[in-house]
């Protein structure tokens, strides 16, 4: 609200002194703040040992490690790519126990960049279910700023639950275990919340998932 109250309340002050062009304009940034921070209803499938996107947006790695600094452990990487059209909301990977929620501070190197991984700002969230770890990270871009995570060490959390928000541009990383089976490659679009990613077992999921 404060994006969109910041932008409509100068159009409306140029309206009453008659600047139509002015407040147009503010007008335009309005809307798309209000475009930029929708918040789509989403339906995660069922299933055991699903890992589903944790934001929308363009695969731009999928499979070895790529960045220096992961954390501890034998991962797979899958990174994300949004654009300031998409939507911004985060979804949690998978349901379990936060582990731990960390931020990291950085620089603001374009979020499509393999060096943003490594040297942005962020915040390292980790998501325990039945001893298997998934690790997401939330990664500043030139235009995001700010980072936005709602959760906090021992909360419990549903696959496809609201877990925070990237405002403008950015990326998401995610590492999964080493052993999980890769659905997605680069150059796939992702929706937070629903596309399956990848999966922590065999175990099919109770009801197919479309893609998108």
């Amino acid at each position: 609200m404060p994006f969109v109250v910041g932008a409509v309340l100068p159009g409306a002050v140029l309206v009453w002194f008659g600047q139509a062009w002015g407040a147009l304009a503010f007008g335009v940034l309005g809307a798309f703040f209000v475009f930029f921070f929708r918040d789509p209803t989403r339906h995660p499938p069922d299933g055991d040992g699903l890992v589903l996107a944790p934001a929308d947006g363009r695969v731009v790695v999928a499979g070895a490690v790529v960045v220096p600094d992961a954390p501890d452990g034998n991962w797979q990487q899958l990174s994300i790519f949004l654009s300031p059209i998409d939507v911004h909301v985060n979804r949690a990977p998978i349901g379990g126990r936060i582990t731990h929620v960390e931020r990291r501070p950085g620089r603001y190197l374009a979020a499509y960049r393999r060096a943003a991984g490594a040297q942005n700002a962020r915040i390292e969230v980790g998501f325990d279910v039945g001893g298997e770890t998934v690790v997401c990270r939330q990664i500043v871009g030139v235009l995001a700023r700010r980072l936005v995570c709602r959760v906090a060490p021992g909360d419990e959390v549903r696959a496809g639950d609201r877990f925070g928000i990237m405002k403008f541009g950015s990326r998401i990383d995610l590492f999964i275990p080493r052993h999980a089976e890769l659905l997605v490659e680069p150059g796939q679009r992702v929706r937070g919340g629903e596309t399956l990613v990848a999966r922590l077992d065999n175990r099919a999921p109770d009801r197919s998932v479309e893609e998108r």
